[in-house]
Parts: C-alpha cells; sequence; structure tokens
C-alpha cells in the first residue's frame, strides 16, 4: 500500500496511466479528426451551396455553430475515453490492484476526476477552436464569417469544449456505475443519440417541454451564437449540463465507494 495517498500523487499516478493507455491516445485521434475534419466539410459543402441557400436561410446561418458541427460525431469518442477510463480496470482486474494501492476510493474518484477534466478540457478546446478557425478559413469570401472579437463567439467556441469535457464526466460516471464498457457505451449513446431520435415520436407539446433538457440539445444551445427557438440559454443550458455529470458522478461515487471491486 502505497504511504503518499495525497490527491496530487494519486492524480500524477492516474495521469501516467491515462496518457499511456493506446485507447485513450486512439480516442483523442478521433475526436479532433471528426471535431475538424467534419466540420471542415460541411463548411466546404455550406460554401459549395451558398448561393441556392434561401434569404431566410442565409439570413439565419450560424457560422461557428456549422464549423463545429463536427462534435455531434467527436461526443462519442470523448464518451469512450470517459467510460475506458474506469471500466478498463475492471475489465482487466487492475482495479484490485488500484484499489490496495489506494483503499481511499474516494481520493481515487478524485484523482481520475482531475486528469480526465483537465486532460480533456485542454484537448477538446484546442480542437473546438481549430475547427472554429478552419471553418471560418473556407466560408471567407463567400458565406458571411465570425470573429472571436464577439463575446457570444468565443462563449460558443468555449463551451463546445466544455460540452465534450462535461460529457466524457457522464460517462465516466455511468463507468463508475454499471462498471462494464460494453454496458457503459451503450448508455451512452441512448442518452446522447437514441432517446432524442425517440422523443420525434412525442407530440409537439410534450416536445416542446421535453427536448430543451436533453443533452445533446443542451449542447446545441451552448454552441449556438443565438439560442434556438425552444432552447434554453447557452448558460442555462451549461448549468442544467453540471447538474447532471454533478447527480450522475455522485451515485457512480457513492456506489464505488460501497461496492466490492
Amino acid at each position: 500500500m502505497s504511504s503518499d495517498l495525497s490527491l496530487g500523487s494519486i492524480a500524477r499516478s492516474e495521469w501516467i496511466k491515462f496518457r499511456t493507455v493506446r485507447s485513450t491516445l486512439t480516442g483523442v485521434f478521433v475526436m479532433f479528426a471528426l471535431t475538424i475534419g467534419l466540420g471542415a466539410l460541411i463548411a466546404w459543402a455550406t460554401r459549395s451551396h451558398w448561393n441556392t441557400l434561401s434569404s431566410t436561410e442565409q439570413v439565419t446561418f450560424d457560422p461557428v455553430s456549422t464549423s463545429l458541427i463536427g462534435i455531434v460525431f467527436s461526443q462519442f469518442a470523448v464518451g469512450v475515453i470517459g467510460t475506458l477510463l474506469i471500466t478498463s480496470e475492471y475489465a482487466s482486474g487492475l482495479i484490485r490492484t488500484t484499489l490496495w494501492a489506494v483503499p481511499k476510493r474516494f481520493i481515487l474518484v478524485s484523482g481520475k476526476l482531475v486528469v480526465l477534466i483537465s486532460s480533456m478540457f485542454v484537448v477538446t478546446e484546442v480542437a473546438c477552436f481549430a475547427a472554429f478557425f478552419v471553418g471560418q478559413s473556407i466560408f471567407s469570401g463567400v458565406v458571411p464569417t465570425a470573429s472571436l472579437s464577439s463575446t457570444t463567439v468565443v462563449r460558443a467556441v468555449v463551451f463546445a469544449g466544455v460540452y465534450l469535457t462535461l460529457l466524457c464526466v457522464v460517462s465516466f460516471s455511468i463507468g463508475l456505475i454499471v462498471r462494464h464498457s460494453a454496458a457503459t457505451i451503450g448508455i451512452f449513446v441512448t442518452i446522447v443519440l437514441i432517446l432524442p431520435l425517440l422523443s420525434l415520436a412525442l407530440p409537439q407539446s410534450w416536445r416542446d417541454h421535453i427536448v430543451k433538457f436533453e443533452p445533446s440539445e443542451l449542447g446545441n444551445a451552448m454552441t449556438s451564437v443565438v439560442t434556438p427557438s425552444g432552447d434554453m440559454s447557452a448558460w442555462s443550458s451549461l448549468l442544467m449540463l453540471v447538474i447532471y455529470a454533478v447527480v450522475v458522478l455522485g451515485v457512480g461515487t457513492l456506489l464505488f465507494q460501497r461496492r466490492d471491486a
């Protein structure tokens, strides 16, 4: 058993594991490819068909959310990263060794979270700002562009990275509860993708009150310069997503402390 159980020492240990695992590196690469690559693809398609859009579509066009459209797919990559940070240890049996070395489970979870949040915040922000700049360069000269001189534009791009980071925390928290990689990823995909599709079958009066609380719709509001009709504001959406993450994390941490490895 380690004699140094400070949060800093545990975070350093978890950082070594996090950055040396192949699945983490692969997940980060896929996240970058989807965020930037798909954003560029959609931006180029928009530029190519700009003159075919109606005047209403051109006036309401949001160059920021369009350049960030890749996060619709990269959110699944960060979900896998968050999941495997905890479930891979259960799959390999390494969790027993980890708990022997760090029996204080709350500190262990805290150390993992410090590594997860800090590292994913940095890489997602880099990816989102890169997607923004690539998108605006593609739009330039044909399609209206956005500038970081606008505080709402900066907020939308920053919130895109925050959205991906919070989803990573949510998937990690589900992993604490489920302790199985495939099941955790399945639940995550259901929450982010399947439930919004199922909500399309609801009566419109119901959808108007439900859809705005869906994680994917919260992300849409957070990454838009102008709040989409029917959605909560960007800051309210951020608060709601934080509440989701904290609640699921709280349940996961409680179960992690009470159950056997």
